[in-house]
């Protein structure tokens, strides 16, 4: 087969697509979008007739993955890592329910931050769930490692987790193709019983799992993805998890390191493997980029008369992603100092576009809001959040997708008044429906801004699945029709819409303001596409 440029993310779609998915499931989120994306413009996946399309969130998506696997066929559902929170209740006891169709779910992590909330390492999750787990350690490795995620997943009837990192999501190698596996048929579990968690059968669906951790125990002792390579100077033993062997290996350009390593790409990790590292070496470092998931193992599975160095132990900074740099001062290496950057170049902080609707309901909010004191607007997870930035600095919390409209809630409970929410409209299908429900139940005065420019737009432009429902659902959620306002956010329109946010504000009941611009990115894109669909 021939030998593709790909992203990680791209290499992971592709290697699902070669595997003989039936359906990809997903909600966008930096840094696994591309992967959803990569399907989408495939003529492959389109004549294969593999099922695409964003989901509302990541619960949703998990669920429908689910549903295609308890039919029989294979399926891959992608989110970042704080995604795989809201898909959680799902996803732990999708390993007790087990699966039909092979079943692999793809949760990329932001160490650093680069875009997200926390950089929470979703290794935890694979081993809270008691799941295999593989984490590649290039792009070869992530279209190689979803397809054996299928075919484990099938072998053991178990969802498996993959989990990368930003810099594998976004970096591009050559990776070399397989030949394709075609599609299940549709076959409904053995057990007709399988996926039903009443007590009785949770219970032992449960212990099912249990029973089978030693299979995976075994199958990760004999996995090609955990390599031991041995080294003269028993000094030191390294540890590196997935991507971190690249970080290794570029402090080592003639690639000769002379210490014992061992490479894992497969958990739960391989007892032998590292039981002979520990006992050959004089010290063991660990090498992950996250959490300390396999340094707190290590302690716990041996006792402590060695030294153990990592991001627990303190050698490495518990907080960030790794790099070469870091690596190759973790080992003692002499790291050349890197150039100070020229005066010329200055640091550009993220902002509006110029044009940006929300620039214009931020104004109207901002003057609407001049008599009272300043905290008093909640917001949510987009790109509005960058609202808290000068010069605007407009809102004053961002937390977790949906949140804006609940904290409010709980803060006029508390007698702060006015409260103010301010959510984008794919957020608020995505989590923010059901805070609404709340706000209306308890008649809670607050006001919830839904910022509308019919896409979500943070993570490229994507299809919003609010587009077009907005009114109607806060209308069947039970907001008055008289206050669910529609405006429009240009400049010409600045005082009738700060009029408009000032009296729903004082309003002692629930109201709620939709601005409504399209993207003015998008609207660009969408400008250029229909001249060149004119001109053909």
């Amino acid at each position: 087969m021939k030998k593709l440029l790909l992203l990680g993310d791209e290499a992971i779609a592709q290697g699902a697509i070669d595997a003989g998915i039936s359906g990809i499931y997903a909600y966008p989120g930096t840094p696994s979008t591309e992967i959803m994306e990569y399907v989408f413009g495939s003529r492959e996946a389109q004549e294969k007739n593999i099922r695409t399309g964003w989901a509302t969130n990541e619960k949703t998506a998990m669920e429908a993955a689910l549903g295609m696997s308890y039919v029989g066929k294979r399926t891959l559902v992608c989110m970042k890592h704080v995604g795989l929170n809201v898909a959680a209740d799902a996803f732990i006891n999708s390993a007790i329910t087990g699966a039909n169709g092979g079943l692999v779910v793809v949760a990329a992590d932001d160490p650093s931050m680069h875009s997200s909330q926390n950089e929470q390492d979703s290794r935890f999750y694979g081993k809270f769930a008691m799941i295999p787990t593989l984490e590649p350690s290039n792009q070869q490795e992530a279209y190689d490692m979803i397809r054996y995620g299928f075919i484990i997943s099938e072998k053991f009837e178990i969802p498996i987790l993959v989990r990368i990192t930003t810099r594998l999501a976004h970096s591009r190698a050559g990776v070399e193709r397989k030949e394709a596996d075609t599609q299940n048929n549709i076959q409904l579990p053995g057990n007709p019983k399988q996926f039903i968690l009443l007590p009785a059968n949770a219970r032992r669906q449960y212990r099912h799992l249990l029973d089978i951790q030693t299979d995976f125990q075994e199958d990760a002792d004999t996995s090609n993805f955990n390599q031991y390579f041995d080294g003269p100077d028993k000094s030191l033993g390294i540890i590196v998890c997935g991507i971190a062997y690249n970080y290794l290996m570029e402090n080592f350009p003639d690639r000769n390191i002379p210490y014992p390593i061992l490479k894992i790409g497969q958990y739960p990790i391989s007892r032998p493997k590292m039981k002979r590292l520990y006992e050959e070496c004089d010290e063991i470092l660990v090498l992950e980029d996250g959490y300390p998931v396999v340094e707190e193992l290590i302690n716990s599975f041996f006792e402590l008369g060695k030294k153990i160095k990592g991001r627990l132990e303190g050698t490495i900074r518990r907080d960030g992603e790794l790099n070469p740099n870091i690596v190759g001062k973790a080992l003692g290496l002499e790291i050349p100092e890197t150039r100070p950057i020229p005066d010329l170049v200055t640091s550009r902080p993220p902002k509006l576009c110029k044009g940006c609707p929300h620039i214009y309901s931020y104004n109207a909010l901002n003057e609407a809001l001049a008599e009272y004191a300043k905290g008093r607007v909640f917001s949510d997870i987009g790109c509005y959040t960058l609202g808290a930035l000068e010069p605007f600095e407009a809102i004053n919390t961002c937390v977790d997708m949906g949140a804006s409209i609940t904290m409010a809630k709980g803060a006029s409970d508390a007698g702060f008044k006015p409260s103010v929410a301010v959510i984008g409209d794919s957020t608020f299908t995505h989590s923010g429906m059901t805070g609404l429900l709340d706000v209306v139940n308890d008649k809670a005065p607050i006001t919830v801004v839904i910022l509308d420019n019919g896409t979500v737009a943070m993570t490229g432009g994507q299809t919003s699945s609010a587009t077009g429902k907005i009114e109607k659902i806060c209308e069947a959620l039970g907001v008055e029709q008289e206050h669910i306002i529609v405006l429009n956010p240009l400049p010409k329109n600045h005082e009738e819409n700060m009029l408009t946010f000032k009296r729903e504000i004082e309003y002692k009941g629930v109201s709620v303001i939709i601005p409504r611009r399209e993207c003015i990115v998008t609207a660009a894109k969408r400008l250029r596409i229909e001249k060149k669909n004119k001109e053909l």
